[in-house]
């Protein structure tokens, strides 16, 4: 790769640029809590002077009915394609802090990773974008293309407030393209290019019996307990094959071709270690599809949480009248969220137990599933990148994870959304010691501003 006068201004600064995500990662933005409410908008503010500083001549904070979305926009040429790079600067809660080995909000470098809640994902990556976009401006007194920006504030929570902000905003962040900071490489020498990302459908199901909890002894042999009832229809959602039984579940699912089986063949992934280092002696899921099929192309319903009656520490004999059940779905191309759960709606009471009576109440924050236009030129520069910098050309990867706004763009703004983040894989997102390499926070600013570079007519 041809060095630039650029790199050797990111490297002068390198410790500098470390103490910003430092910086950055002490505010604890946890968008779930309210009592972090300011604290999370301090952080929306510490992102846009932070864009200001690096050149960005357009930068507002956009309020929302939750927290406020920062959006930037620098326009060069009319001639020249515009990208617009997509983020998130909230974090997921830190909790169980006891299994932190130093504290989530008091950033730690050991062996070349810092710790820290959000590193990974994704602050870390975030800073990236900016010092990559601002590192051409530094070197060449302006911009190759037109660049805009958004970093919501409500990612962690399902965006639920970012579509009717799109809609709004949709002249500002008008892009032939989308570049996702939100993501990650395959590894740390190989690199992966995403194509596809499920969609998200959930919802709760409340059960309820009786008009009253009622005594065991009195009662339990002749009135129907809502925690087994709740049992009983949980074990109709799948099949002893872990089909979903669902009807019309899979009604819009186009199966894999026998290229995609082939291009996720490709992808090493070892079954033995993966259930090893899970701590299981067997995998499960729909029968007829690999681990990493289902994973990242088979449409899922997952049991996120089931309760009911006593709940507290000995004995109470107790026959409850209520229980409940959390379900999300993760969605593939066609699903559409609002199908699913109606289609879930209609499982429940056709399956609902004698005695009982079930309500479906619908979880907000849904999202449609994503699958990329492959012919997009974004998507085509950044595979010649990943392979200059890493030698090796990316493999093509999916993922069963779901990030609402890819699908919010290509409704809206009619841009695909090209993944282009550094975070690795085993790097604790959303779990206890959370970490972000500091090797890949330099590469993945170098990555920015070259492919920045190359994307100019």
């Amino acid at each position: 790769m041809v060095k630039h006068d650029w790199q050797q201004d990111l490297a002068d600064r390198r410790d500098a640029l470390q103490q910003e995500l430092i910086e950055l990662l002490a505010m604890p933005s946890v968008s779930t809590d309210p009592e972090r409410r300011d604290v999370t908008r301090q952080t929306a503010e510490w992102v846009a002077n932070r864009m200001r500083q690096a050149g960005v001549p357009e930068v507002k904070i956009v309020e929302t009915p939750g927290h406020p979305a920062v959006l930037g926009r620098w326009h060069v040429a009319d001639d020249q394609p515009t990208v617009l790079i997509y983020g998130h600067y909230d974090v997921q809660p830190a909790e169980p802090l006891d299994l932190w080995d130093t504290p989530p909000f008091e950033p730690t470098v050991r062996d070349g990773k810092l710790y820290a809640r959000g590193s990974a994902d994704m602050k870390g990556n975030l800073l990236t974008s900016i010092h990559g976009v601002e590192a051409l401006d530094r070197a060449n007194g302006q911009l190759p293309i037109n660049v805009s920006f958004i970093y919501e504030g409500e990612e962690e929570i399902g965006s639920p407030n970012l579509q009717q902000l799109v809609e709004a905003e949709r002249e500002f962040l008008a892009a032939d393209a989308v570049l996702s900071a939100d993501g990650g490489q395959h590894g740390p020498d190989q690199p992966s290019l995403s194509v596809g990302l499920k969609g998200l459908g959930g919802c709760q199901i409340n059960l309820t019996t009786a008009n009253s909890d009622l005594h065991s002894g009195m009662y339990g042999a002749t009135v129907p307990n809502a925690v087994q009832a709740m049992v009983q229809l949980a074990a109709t959602f799948h099949d002893v094959d872990g089909r979903v039984q669902v009807e019309g579940f899979y009604d819009k699912v186009h199966d894999l071709t026998n290229t995609e089986r082939a291009e996720i063949a490709d992808v090493p992934f070892d079954e033995v270690t993966f259930t090893s280092d899970l701590g299981l002696d067997a995998l499960w899921g729909e029968a007829g599809w690999t681990p990493v099929e289902r994973q990242w192309a088979r449409p899922t319903l997952d049991m996120n949480g089931i309760w009911g009656g006593f709940q507290g520490d000995g004995t109470k004999t107790v026959t409850p009248r209520k229980s409940h059940l959390k379900v999300t779905c993760r969605l593939v191309p066609d699903q559409m969220p609002v199908e699913i759960v109606n289609l879930i709606e209609m499982h429940v009471q056709k399956h609902c137990p004698p005695g009982a009576k079930v309500e479906v109440q619908r979880i907000p924050g849904s999202a449609r599933p994503f699958v990329l236009d492959r012919d997009n030129d974004v998507h085509r520069a950044a595979g010649e990148v990943l392979e200059e910098l890493f030698g090796r050309a990316p493999y093509i990867v999916r993922s069963g994870g779901t990030i609402p706004a890819t699908g919010i763009f290509q409704e809206v703004l009619g841009a695909d959304s090209v993944m282009f983040g550094w975070s690795m894989p085993g790097s604790g997102a959303h779990a206890p010691n959370e970490w972000y390499r500091l090797e890949d926070y330099e590469r993945g600013r170098i990555a920015y501003a070259t492919l920045l570079d190359r994307l100019k007519r």
